[in-house]
């Protein structure tokens, strides 16, 4: 009688906060593997198992079921460069070169508009879009980051918030050494935060003085932060480093010796064969910003090639003032097809190298990829799930590739992060999206009344 006892006791199911039972589950694990009918088991803020579904289910008991029948579930996305508060200067000026856009437009509008309340309200609608879009974890480097981070964290969602350091003085900082206080109380005040990871950035090299550079980069060993910068975005940068310089931006950082792998360094797109080999010895990662790029006429960054050196490359948005919005899914198709053309070559940037820049690859170069990018067990519940019964998705043959090509962001139905349901059957559950509506429209009013004809 005993060992009958001990024999139902082993094989009584385990208890789990939530179930994903029903649906195509890709895991962009190592090797890959895709379960046509799988499950996700979680407990708490972690995923405990990935499997088959019938496997799963007799493993696994809980309350909470949520049928993903019908659905591909993945990996939340990951925008690992943005500035979510510029979603308040979306469309505010387009078809302009970059630093006739920040000089003329961006930067004035910045210093008038840009407060603690305009960052507010700005983060809110970004993450109301980013999550109803599928992504679970931002990067942004703005002005104002602790209320960017207390948005992320109001709003359930991941984040890596950068407090923006210029030379010249700021919304939010008169100097370099203002802006320096303000990030380190943010580093401290932020620290251990189990989604929030508080970081620094220092603007570009034609913004933020050499002396200041060594300054955060003393700060962020201090703290173990990452630092995210513009890194040879365009040419004009490229002319304005040379004048200052009399070298390029990678090779500037380089001899500042500040280049390490806690740099996060956005756009890299006027890059040569050895300031690649250069950011990759000293592992810098690297993040594609396709969009934002083509729309400011910036170049192509030579992607192919840093995946080649063994470069940790990302994909991001970049601001929606310069993209226009915050759409991973989108970015993706322009990620691969971007490459395609501008090298003639269809085999470049395949749908499944695309698809893991916005999962795996965004979360390396954010130095959280122990952490999130692919569902395996012990790591975060962060997980979205794509449904597969538009027009548009039928009849489906490849995951990867319907999910880069032909799925749009309105196919996101679930999105949870650290095991909470943030978004179900495509209805938010942590933002007052009306009163988000109503204080855009003030804030829509009062800037299109200050812009230039």
């Amino acid at each position: 009688m005993k060992r009958k006892k001990k024999k139902e006791t082993a094989s009584r199911p385990q208890a789990a906060d939530l179930l994903l039972l029903g649906g195509t589950v890709l895991t962009l694990d190592d090797l890959n593997t895709v379960h046509p009918d799988g499950a996700v088991a979680i407990q708490k803020d972690r995923i405990v198992a990935v499997g088959p579904r019938r496997a799963i289910e007799r493993r696994y008991r809980s309350r909470r079921v949520l049928d993903a029948r019908g659905h591909l579930i993945l990996p939340g996305l990951v925008n690992a460069h943005s500035h979510v508060a510029m979603t308040l200067f979306r469309g505010v000026s387009d078809d302009q070169e970059l630093l006739t856009w920040l000089e003329k437009y961006m930067f004035p509008l910045e210093a008038r508009f840009v407060s603690a309340d305009f960052v507010r309200w700005g983060a809110r609608l970004a993450c109301w879009e980013m999550i109803a879009s599928g992504t679970t974890t931002f990067a942004d480097g703005f002005f104002f980051s602790e209320v960017v981070a207390k948005v992320a964290d109001e709003t359930g969602l991941r984040a890596v918030p950068g407090q923006g350091i210029f030379d010249v003085p700021t919304p939010d900082a008169k100097n370099s050494a203002a802006g320096l206080r303000r990030a380190e109380k943010f580093l401290a005040d932020w620290r251990g935060h189990p989604r929030i990871t508080p970081s620094l950035f220092p603007h570009s090299c034609y913004t933020v003085a050499p002396e200041t550079f060594r300054r955060v980069q003393q700060l962020a060993a201090r703290y173990d932060a990452p630092v995210q910068v513009h890194l040879a975005e365009s040419q004009s940068e490229m002319t304005m480093v040379r004048e200052r310089y009399a070298t390029t931006p990678v090779r500037h950082l380089a001899n500042l010796g500040v280049l390490d792998g806690k740099v996060v360094a956005a756009h890299c797109v006027w890059l040569d064969e050895e300031e690649i080999r250069l950011l990759a010895e000293h592992k810098v990662s690297v993040v594609h910003c396709p969009e934002s790029n083509m729309k400011l006429g910036s170049g192509v960054a030579p992607v192919p090639q840093m995946l080649a050196a063994g470069l940790t490359v990302g994909l991001g948005t970049d601001g929606p003032a310069s993209n226009n919005d915050l759409d991973m899914f989108g970015e993706m198709a322009t990620a691969a097809k971007l490459h395609k053309v501008h090298t003639l070559d269809p085999t470049q940037i395949p749908a499944r190298t695309a698809l893991r820049l916005a999962t795996r690859g965004s979360a390396a170069a954010l130095g959280l990829d122990e952490q999130i990018g692919s569902l395996e067990a012990g790591k975060k519940a962060d997980i979205i799930t794509v449904a597969t019964s538009g027009p548009n998705a039928l009849p489906a043959y490849r995951p990867e590739s319907q999910l880069v090509y032909a799925t749009r962001a309105d196919a996101v139905q679930t999105v949870i992060v650290e095991g909470k349901i943030l978004m179900e059957r495509r209805r938010l559950r942590s933002l007052d999206t009306e009163a988000i509506r109503q204080r855009c429209r003030r804030f829509q009013r009062q800037i299109a009344a200050a812009l230039p004809d």
